[in-house]
């Protein structure tokens, strides 16, 4: 028998897409027809859109036509996808489903909560579009999926909804009645819609319809027979839509605001709304491309890159995290910050501000040092900038490196650092490392140990703590937590990210006017990742062993347009 892993298998599909996706359609033809009628359209959009509704929160499409991704299909990483529909279950996808299947599976939360009753908590409305190629095929696997769960225990119940019939089963007596007759309950929002196993649907010839209650199969049709409210009809999904390239396997539409209501999370002064992520599979790569539409008039785009940055030469390649781009003296008033910031007010409503901890190394320094990041760094930072954390065995916190192209206020910059180190009762000590000199913020402390002669005889010894080191080579400045540091960021450019193969791969396949990189060794990084956002956990349950075989994944953005936030980012797979 079903149980409601299928439904909680779509919520988690959809979460997972959550890190870390014009006119011209033809719409159902409302003539007088007993049952809708959906002509096929041309675009390059999941037709299986017109069943969902402009407010749901989430809705993923796998688009299983494309050229070429029948070899994609026989990957281990698209196939947990297929394996997991019908989990828990006796039926075999391969033998049951592939058969009749079309070219779309549509997965999507219809609404937050069915009832909108705070007492018993929310109850998502899952709808599941499987698009058919053999319609008689499909008709009989749906009869034949009702006719074991009869046999199980269930009660079956069949009606007609506007031309199309629906077959659901329930927990308890139905109370309710498409035709609105008036000598029956009016109760409209029962609990024993809500606890429905299974509802389902064929809709004309083509699509076949899954949800947990029959009130979403309702919607959906209602949906298809009114285009003005689904979400094909939405200008916003197809402005978002147009930004994509014609290469995806998958698409996912986001309702932010709905599914911060669904997931609980307090968005405030939103201003990306909506965002469409396309998915892509190429070779050892995993390329989503994604677009954040505005609300409202946002800030200036970040200052374009032509070429790779070259700070990163003095990025280690073992780096678990790395980030660069140019002038951070503007990036307050850039469109990036204020997605940062809703991202992170999301996530983070409690003071700690977990998000920000991907850079608390250098947060715990400026918070230690009474640095106020903006003013004292950040303004002088008008060229290139690297930063990145490399993972320490020996100590909790990793070591961080940070990078900056010299401006013409460098010295003056540096001038203010020494004088708070000073403040904070550092000292500065310059001294060579090799022929490069270095220059140390370093603490003295005394060490006292009773000596072998008596209890009042004491040993003392002065103890060097380094709290940071900086050097000059060509025209950028580096900073760094420890000698050992700073020594890995002078060894060359054999042993830099910008030589790491797994890095340069993934940056080739992002537009070379961007914003930046934000790089993440996934092995390196996963348990500061995980900590701080532990939706990914349920993402890892989800696709297993999809991150079994993660190896890193690349981050970018560009375009000139201020409304709209795009980015690609690029999954680097294991070959095993």
């Amino acid at each position: 028998m079903i149980k409601c892993s299928l439904f909680k298998f779509i919520a988690a599909s959809i979460m997972v897409l959550l890190l870390i996706f014009s006119g011209g359609c033809n719409y159902l033809e409302s003539a007088n027809s007993s049952s809708p009628k959906i002509e096929k359209n041309n675009l390059e959009q999941p037709i299986s859109a017109i069943f969902v509704s402009k407010q749901a929160p989430v809705m993923l499409s796998i688009l299983l036509s494309k050229e070429g991704l029948q070899s994609v299909k026989r990957n281990r990483e698209f196939s947990i996808i297929e394996e997991n529909l019908f989990t828990n279950t006796d039926i075999n996808f391969k033998k049951d489903v592939e058969p009749w299947l079309g070219d779309e599976i549509t997965l999507a939360v219809m609404t937050a909560d069915l009832d909108r009753e705070v007492e018993n908590g929310k109850q998502p409305g899952y709808l599941m579009v499987l698009t058919t190629k053999e319609p008689e095929k499909s008709r009989e696997f749906v009869e034949i999926l009702f006719s074991k769960r009869v046999l199980a225990g269930t009660t079956l119940k069949v009606k007609r909804y506007q031309g199309v019939k629906l077959i659901y089963d329930q927990l308890q007596t139905d109370s309710f009645y498409p035709t609105g007759d008036p000598n029956q309950s009016k109760q409209t929002n029962s609990q024993s819609e809500i606890k429905s196993n299974l509802a389902a649907a064929l809709v004309g010839d083509r699509f076949v319809l899954f949800s947990n209650t029959p009130k979403i199969l309702r919607q959906a049709i209602n949906n298809v027979q009114a285009p003005n409210v689904n979400l094909v009809s939405s200008k916003k999904y197809h402005q978002a839509l147009n930004k994509l390239s014609d290469e995806k396997a998958a698409i996912a539409f986001l309702n932010l605001s709905q599914i911060a209501n669904w997931q609980d999370l307090e968005l405030k002064n939103l201003v990306y709304d909506s965002q469409i992520i396309s998915l892509n599979f190429n070779s050892q790569q995993l390329i989503a491309e994604t677009s954040l539409l505005a609300n409202k008039e946002t800030s200036a785009t970040l200052s374009p890159l032509s070429q790779p940055v070259a700070a990163l030469k003095y990025i280690p390649k073992g780096a678990g995290l790395a980030i660069s781009g140019t002038d951070l003296s503007n990036l307050s008033n850039t469109n990036v910050a204020q997605f940062w910031q809703q991202t992170r007010v999301a996530f983070s409503p409690s003071p700690e501000n977990r998000i920000s901890r991907l850079v608390q190394p250098l947060e715990n320094l400026t918070n230690n040092w009474g640095l106020n990041l903006s003013k004292d760094i950040f303004s002088w930072v008008t060229g290139e900038f690297a930063y990145c954390l490399l993972p320490s065995q020996e100590k909790i916190e990793p070591d961080w490196i940070f990078v900056a192209e010299k401006s013409p206020s460098t010295s003056e910059g540096i001038a203010r650092l020494d004088e708070i180190a000073r403040t904070n009762n550092l000292s500065i000590n310059p001294f060579l490392l090799g022929e490069q000199k270095i220059y140390a913020w370093t603490q003295l402390t005394a060490n006292t140990e009773l000596s072998s002669a008596g209890a009042k005889a004491q040993n003392f010894a002065i103890e060097t703590k380094v709290r940071g080191v900086h050097t000059t080579v060509d025209n950028y400045e580096i900073f760094a937590s420890s000698v050992e540091t700073i020594n890995q960021a002078l060894a060359g450019k054999e042993s830099s990210l910008i030589n790491n193969k797994s890095f340069k791969d993934s940056i080739a396949q992002i537009p070379e006017s961007n914003q930046g990189y934000l790089y993440i060794d996934w092995s390196k990084s996963r348990e500061i990742l995980e900590y701080q956002l532990p939706i990914l956990r349920l993402a890892e349950i989800v696709g297993k062993p999809f991150f079994q075989k993660l190896h890193s994944l690349t981050i970018s953005s560009y375009g000139e347009n201020s409304d709209t936030l795009q980015s690609k980012v690029i999954l680097q797979m294991d070959a095993s």
